[in-house]
């Protein structure tokens, strides 16, 4: 840390000033959050149109996912893992008990504690529309090389740890 400032304010002019920049400087295309945001708000919105066909919601769907790979969660587990908010996850829970693609079953060592799981029915839903989400990730990164793709992984797996307020 030379001249008190970390490796993250080295070579940024700004920050070695002391000056916080304007979000009218920065733009907001140049704002990570936002850039992130719209990419996200579109990747749900293409995945929302896709999965009408199906009665699914990309809440649905994401909790599918989830748990396709998880052998079993809590709710508030799985609202994390799924970026909902617990009670929207409840509500999600609910219905896809009732479709019988997930159940809830009272952990052993404490009744009060419900883990949930994917059902075989809820496996085969999942994995009937997972081919349209791997075409829809093929097109985002269209023209991205294998390795460009992989560092940008990299960075984002370490902005959410900078970031996250989770164990999970």
């Amino acid at each position: 840390m030379e001249n008190g400032l970390s490796d993250d304010t080295v070579g940024n002019p700004d920050a070695e000033e002391g000056r916080v920049p304007g979000l009218g400087e920065i733009g907001l295309n140049n704002f990570a959050p936002y850039v992130m945001n719209r990419i996200m708000a579109r990747w749900n919105a293409n995945l929302a149109e896709d999965l009408k066909v199906r009665e699914m919601s990309t809440i649905k769907m994401r909790a599918l996912a989830v748990l396709h790979v998880s052998s079993s969660l809590t709710i508030n587990e799985l609202s994390v893992l799924a970026v909902t908010e617990q009670s929207t996850m409840s509500r999600t829970v609910d219905a896809l008990e009732e479709q019988g693609l997930i159940l809830r079953t009272p952990r052993q060592d404490d009744m009060r504690v419900r883990d949930v799981t994917i059902t075989q029915e809820g496996r085969a839903v999942f994995e009937d529309v997972w081919p349209i989400m791997y075409t829809d990730l093929q097109r985002m990164f269209r023209g991205i090389g294998h390795d460009e793709q992989q560092a940008f992984l990299a960075t984002l797996q370490k902005i959410l740890r900078n970031i996250r307020r989770h164990e999970i």
